[in-house]
């Protein structure tokens, strides 16, 4: 790359997080503004035995992994700002818990991060990369599909990178632009090798991301950042698990079925309510929950049970 090159470069990475909001102004709010175009509602009390506590999603996601890194010696998180509790405040606490060996920031590069998250888990680590925006995934793009995804192939089962989970930010708030407003999981869900996992509420979030830390493959953990504070729910405050690659049957219906994940899981919500009471068609309700593998057995079976 050519001087004009490198500086054009650094040009769009400033003008990115100055203008785009990079870094602690990326999480507010504009005035007067109403961002989302759904209600959250909280699913059913936690079926799992123990303690539980209110929890917004950033702050279940935090109890995940203060969870792994109590449970797990070997856990490392890393990432942009995960030092000071980051953006959206989900690593808040742990490094002053933990230590900043075991929490810590890395340099603003994005195929560094997952590409050194590659080389922790294939030491037999476990690795939580953090993506500071999911918009921001693409220069790791091709660490994430032709490294972590192939490396147990490539290497005919004699190593692996398995224990990487890569977190990011996912979706729309309302006013975050280009840069902050990506869903970037189709680039992903071609890519045999990897686990894509999205959830809808807090609740889901923790024992979602829990089973991804827990995976023999790595992970792609998206967050619906419009939920971080808009929902919360009561979550246990010990560690579970949900399974990946288990579709939930949200709500029954005769006529037709919608199949969703993350936010959008609350929008069909309100369109299969809609659809009863405006045009008397019966709506299935299917959160997908993991984007790769997905549980096409629960789709389609339910699907065939119309024709």
């Amino acid at each position: 790359m050519g001087l004009a090159g490198a500086m054009g470069l650094a040009g769009l990475r400033a003008a990115r997080g100055v203008l785009g909001g990079r870094g602690r102004r990326a999480g507010g709010s504009l005035p007067g503004r109403r961002a989302a175009h759904f209600t959250f509602q909280p699913g059913a009390e936690p079926a799992q035995p123990g303690h539980t506590q209110k929890m917004n999603l950033f702050q279940s996601i935090t109890s995940a992994l203060d969870n792994v890194l109590s449970k797990d010696p070997t856990a490392v998180i890393f990432g942009e700002d995960v030092a000071f509790g980051g953006v959206f405040r989900c690593t808040v606490g742990l490094r002053d818990k933990y230590g900043k060996d075991r929490v810590f920031n890395t340099p603003l590069c994005e195929q560094g991060i997952v590409g050194f998250g590659i080389g922790v888990a294939v030491a037999g680590a476990t690795a939580i990369a953090e993506i500071q925006f999911a918009d921001y995934i693409y220069p790791a793009f091709d660490q994430i599909v032709n490294e972590a995804a192939k490396y147990r192939y490539r290497s005919g089962d004699l190593f692996n990178c398995g224990s990487l989970t890569i977190r990011a930010p996912w979706g729309c708030v309302g006013h975050g632009a280009l840069y902050h407003s990506q869903s970037p999981e189709a680039f992903f869900a071609h890519c045999p090798g990897l686990k894509v996992v999205i959830p809808r509420s807090p609740l889901e979030a923790k024992g979602l991301l829990l089973s991804c830390i827990e995976d023999k493959n790595p992970c792609i953990f998206f967050e619906p950042k419009i939920l971080y504070r808009a929902a919360v729910e009561q979550v246990p405050v010990e560690p579970y698990y949900i399974p990946l690659s288990q579709a939930e049957v949200l709500q029954n219906g005769s006529d037709v079925t919608l199949v969703a994940w993350g936010t959008q899981v609350h929008v069909i919500k309100e369109v299969a309510v809609m659809a009863q009471e405006k045009l008397g068609v019966s709506c299935e309700v299917i959160d997908l929950k993991t984007i790769l593998p997905w549980d096409a057995d629960t789709v389609c079976k339910n699907t065939l049970l119309r024709i």
